[in-house]
């Protein structure tokens, strides 16, 4: 008398046999190896020039400069999105309208474009003023004494910035349910400390993960105030290559920290996220 045979055990199945992806795997590796060979045999690289100005101290000391333009434009940046983000969504139209507009001109002009516009602000408006609309000047100052590149870096990405941050503040608001708000009100909080204490914590889960890539953005995009003659990494680079013509070492050298500093961030990045995202 034959047995039934009883239902197949999954645990024990052999994983099917994929031959395109073992295809893909080797051609991978072979390219992988290609460029490993590539950057180790070709003399032009001259890593030995890449090793003597990898320290070097103004190459460290432009490092620091992009890290601290960094974290001012988003220190900045992100207080005045928070604020933009708070009024596109405000029931006073005309407040709305004009976060909207800010969001519209700052976001559709590239960075590069107005750092320029910002350390030339001295051909529009000799002078800076502080005093009464068409009525009395209490001070002036020369716009060129106040608007030094250091200035004008931190304005033009503080500005472009805020533009992003409020979008991702704004989307972060909006997806947060509005039985939340309706059930803060029921409890007596008045619309602000409804917004501090019960939108603004819940919807970090959203705003997180984007603001980590719009800090990484902005570090790499620091080097754009090299055209304006800020210190930063980039500029220091190029300072030491206009003099030494070891253009492409000394690129590598500037390629070498921006990875380093970027694969640091990403990190924290997802430690950020695995927090924000307990109990999902």
């Amino acid at each position: 008398m034959s047995q039934v045979a009883g239902p197949a055990d999954v645990a024990t199945a052999r994983p099917r046999i994929r031959p395109l992806r073992w295809l893909a795997g080797a051609a991978l590796l072979v390219l992988a190896a290609q460029l490993a060979w590539f950057l180790v045999t070709n003399p032009r690289f001259e890593w030995p020039v890449v090793a003597e100005y990898l320290l070097d101290p103004n190459i460290v000391a432009g490092l620091g400069m992009s890290l601290l333009l960094t974290v001012i434009a988003m220190t900045l940046g992100s207080g005045l999105g928070v604020l933009l983000a708070a009024g596109r969504l405000s029931g006073f139209r005309p407040l709305a309208w004009a976060c909207g507009v800010y969001v519209a001109v700052f976001r559709g002009i590239p960075p590069l474009v107005q750092l320029i516009f910002w350390f030339n602000l001295g051909y529009l408006l000799p002078r800076i003023s502080l005093g009464v609309p068409f009525g009395p000047t209490f001070a002036s100052w020369p716009t060129n004494a106040v608007i030094s590149s250091l200035t004008a870096a931190v304005l033009g990405l503080t500005l472009h910035e805020a533009a992003y941050m409020a979008e991702i503040v704004r989307a972060g608001i909006l997806a947060v349910d509005g039985g939340q708000r309706d059930a803060a009100r029921a409890m007596g909080f008045t619309a602000t400390q409804t917004f501090v204490k019960v939108v603004l914590p819940q919807s970090m889960r959203v705003i997180i993960p984007p603001t980590g890539s719009q800090f990484i953005s902005l570090l790499k995009g620091t080097s754009l105030v090299s055209v304006i003659a800020m210190a930063d990494l980039l500029y220091s680079v190029q300072v030491i290559y206009n003099r030494t013509y070891q253009i492409v070492p000394l690129l590598i050298v500037a390629c070498a920290w921006y990875l380093a500093v970027v694969t640091v961030l990403s990190l924290g990045q997802r430690r950020l996220e695995r927090h924000f995202g307990k109990g999902q």
